[in-house]
């Protein structure tokens, strides 16, 4: 069998892993689409590297966009094959899809008006509404720790990242030519003792790993001192400036571990009485289903359900619904927090609210996740002074902040816990995938040290033959 990549190569999203095995049948690990790669982002998007047509079966890690986004267009363009997922990934992938195509709609929209001024032709989506619904008839669910027969001779177990709610470690077992190998691929790997999650479980033995690799080169501030961290900003922000505190925050994940830190504060009588907003549709929906799964939850916040049913919700928070209700935030001078969607501010509606507020010296655009260098939050995050949104260029003039202790990517102590259940010398390669190449390269050395003796960092569409 042989494995190409076909995204997150070299680069953090995209994640799209083929592999052939030798009676021909393709098994597409991830489907998932390019985000603030600027200028390539849109090129990369249009160009599988692979027909859609041929692909047997996809599996599924987690609902996160830069993993499953572009299953629509894959079914678009001819994918009539199996999708394989936990029942959370489904479900949380039926939400982010819909919006994901919602956003496309919106913006080409935009985009199209001022194309139209300069006489441009129009731009297209990837997909639409209709191509997000047709994706869902294709999924079967696999629950954790079952080992799943796809077909004769290759079999499937789920293992849980504690990434995200219903994220999972792939665990390919594929039998050729008599001999059985076990294929891993780590999908996105959380943080041991996270705030809400369990922490990411153990799995057999494997003869390849495919391991992410975002913050190889870091390690994290403590995760236990997220609501102080926060508290600290509201009261800067809110409290000294009389500003508004605007959170950029993917709607799956990093979102509700905020709404339980606000809860946290409240609970404790620490919380400002200001008002709490959280603005973007796809969170409500979110936080629903991540509401619906408290089996997936640590012991902690458990404990803390016992004496409050919901851990998400607290007095002064406001779930905003509709366009109108988002613009209205604008007019409001009052100081607040407006906790929106899209963590690296690249989509959505926190971009309405970063261009509205970014002028202001009392107010502060607070960085919470990851942020690709091209995105807009990478560039906030990088201190530029200017920054461009909508086709227009804006000064900072905002205070920009981050806290490096809410990312839902484990550090490089977390991913070597992560592989430490692994023999090393029975590894026959280990692929890098998901990370920046510098980061690679530095985690790749510290994996050597450790003992792996085949550490391989892929370029974009290279192939590899696993004999």
């Amino acid at each position: 069998m042989k494995i190409a990549f076909h995204g997150a190569a070299r680069t953090v999203t995209g994640s799209k892993h083929l592999l052939t095995l030798d009676n021909g049948k393709k098994m597409l690990l991830d489907c998932g689409m390019f985000q603030g790669l600027g200028k390539d982002t849109e090129p990369l998007n249009m160009q599988f590297g692979f027909v859609a047509a041929d692909i047997d079966y996809l599996i599924l890690s987690h609902a996160h966009i830069d993993h499953s986004g572009l299953i629509p267009k894959l079914v678009k363009e001819g994918f009539q094959g199996k999708i394989f997922s936990t029942p959370a990934t489904k479900e949380l992938s039926d939400v982010l899809l819909q919006d994901s195509a919602q956003i496309q709609r919106d913006d080409t929209k935009f985009i199209n008006k001022k194309r139209a001024k300069q006489g441009l032709p129009p731009y297209a989506p990837l997909y639409d509404l209709d191509d997000a619904s047709k994706a869902f008839d294709y999924f079967n669910l696999v629950e954790y720790g079952v080992w799943t027969t796809i077909e004769k001779g290759v079999e499937l177990l789920f293992t849980d990242t504690g990434h995200i709610i219903g994220s999972a470690a792939m665990h390919l077992r594929i039998t050729e030519n008599g001999i059985t190998r076990q294929l891993t691929f780590s999908g996105d790997v959380g943080r041991y003792n996270d705030a809400i999650l369990r922490s990411p479980q153990t799995f057999s033995q494997s003869d390849y790993i495919i391991l992410e690799s975002t913050y190889g080169n870091k390690l994290h501030d403590d995760v236990h001192g997220i609501a102080d961290t926060l508290l600290q900003w509201i009261e800067h922000t809110c409290i000294e400036k009389k500003g508004k505190l605007i959170i950029p925050a993917f709607s799956v994940g990093r979102t509700q571990e905020l709404l339980y830190a606000l809860n946290q504060l409240s609970l404790e009588r620490r919380l400002p009485k200001i008002a709490f907003y959280v603005d973007s549709p796809l969170s409500r929906e979110a936080t629903q289903v991540v509401k619906s799964y408290p089996q997936y939850f640590n012991n902690r916040i458990r404990k803390v359900m016992e004496q409050d049913e919901d851990p998400f919700d607290f007095p002064g928070l406001s779930f905003i619904k509709t366009v109108d209700e988002s613009k209205a935030l604008n007019f409001k001078t009052e100081p607040c927090v407006i906790i929106s969607a899209s963590g690296m501010a690249d989509a959505g509606r926190v971009k309405h609210h970063i261009l509205n507020n970014i002028g202001d010296n009392k107010n502060t655009i607070l960085l919470v996740g990851y942020c690709e260098p091209h995105t807009m939050g990478g560039r906030l995050l990088a201190g530029d002074k200017e920054v461009k949104i909508f086709g227009d260029f804006y000064k900072v003039v905002a205070e920009v902040g981050e806290m490096h202790s809410m990312s839902a990517h484990g550090d490089y102590d977390d991913l070597c816990q992560f592989i430490a259940c692994q023999q090393k010398d029975l590894v026959r390669i280990l692929f890098l995938v998901h990370g920046e190449y510098d980061v690679q390269q530095d985690f790749r050395n510290r994996l050597v040290r450790k003992g792996f003796k085949e550490v391989v960092i892929p370029s974009l569409h290279s192939e590899h033959l696993l004999d």
